[in-house]
């Protein structure tokens, strides 16, 4: 069995590739990746100064706009401008427990980031992609729970973890049901996800106002255990241009799925639950607006 590298990933000339928070960690690094294959890659960014500096570090045709994803107005005036196809889009951006905040639509700001903004922005380019649809998820989905009654977090006490948690098995569970909902349409899309395993990026970022001690000793443990962003992009790259089944989740092969070579890999029982996935859907759909929008095909 040949180890995925970024030298596995084939010609992408003339593609479009999209990707969400691309202007630094796994994204910048699964961006420049592809651009250096020939791929159009959009970097769909929050921060357009950023963007462009990211833009200004790789090859290619690299263009940047902005999104910002806890704003449903800037995704659909993201999805409105880009008229063109798109043959793979990678959910990447997210949010690691922050305080609570909330988005410009009052949703609970890790799930309103991590899997409102992202369901939004699929089903709306839905009817120009062409090839696939990655999301980036966690192995901390495994702590997650999908509360229906309070997704935003308005009646229990916020806390961070579990919020985070369950914005990212959310994303297991709308890969899931995409890809369901691709099946049934007909459609040759493929629905993937992927996560990163220990990557030194810059989420944890917020967590500078922690008691000392415990930061250096993050930052300890980060740095000796966690992969380079080059390294924990490569599950997103092999979920995007890999021979993967639909609904497939990608991450790092080895000790613990922290760092390693790029395999298929396991998930929760809670991520595997399809009916889970469908009443996830459908809050989605009512908190959003925004609907699937390819026809199922009489059977």
């Amino acid at each position: 069995m040949t180890t995925f590298t970024t030298a596995q990933i084939p010609a992408m000339t003339g593609r479009t590739v999209v990707v969400t928070g691309a202007n630094s960690g796994i994204g910048r690094a699964a961006a420049r990746a592809l651009a250096t294959k020939g791929a159009r890659v959009v970097l769909a960014v929050r921060d357009l100064t950023k963007g462009h500096a990211a833009a200004a570090t790789m090859s290619g045709e690299v263009d940047v706009r902005r999104l910002d994803l806890a704003d449903l107005a800037s995704v659909r005036a993201f999805a409105e401008d880009l008229t063109e196809p798109v043959d793979v889009l990678i959910n990447n951006a997210g949010l690691m427990i922050p305080p609570l905040g909330r988005t410009a639509d009052g949703f609970e700001l890790q799930f309103g980031t991590n899997h409102l903004g992202h369901f939004a922005l699929t089903n709306l380019l839905l009817p120009r992609i062409r090839e696939r649809v990655v999301t980036v998820s966690s192995t901390g989905h495994r702590g997650g729970a999908i509360d229906l009654d309070d997704l935003n977090w308005e009646r229990r006490p916020y806390r961070a973890f579990p919020a985070y948690a369950q914005s990212k098995l959310a994303n297991l569970l709308f890969t899931t049901e995409l890809q369901r909902r691709l099946t049934e349409a007909g459609s040759p899309v493929l629905a993937t996800a992927a996560h990163p395993g220990l990557a030194a990026t810059n989420l944890l970022g917020h967590l500078d106002d922690e008691r000392p001690l415990l930061r250096r000793l993050r930052t300890a443990v980060i740095g000796r255990l966690a992969q380079s962003d080059d390294d924990g992009a490569l599950p997103t790259l092999y979920a995007a241009v890999a021979d993967v089944p639909g609904g497939g989740y990608a991450g790092p092969g080895g000790f613990m799925e922290g760092r390693g070579a790029p395999k298929l890999v396991g998930r929760s029982k809670a991520a595997r639950d399809g009916e889970l996935a469908r009443r996830l859907w459908t809050a989605s759909e009512d908190l959003t607006g925004v609907t699937f929008p390819l026809t199922a095909k009489a059977r």
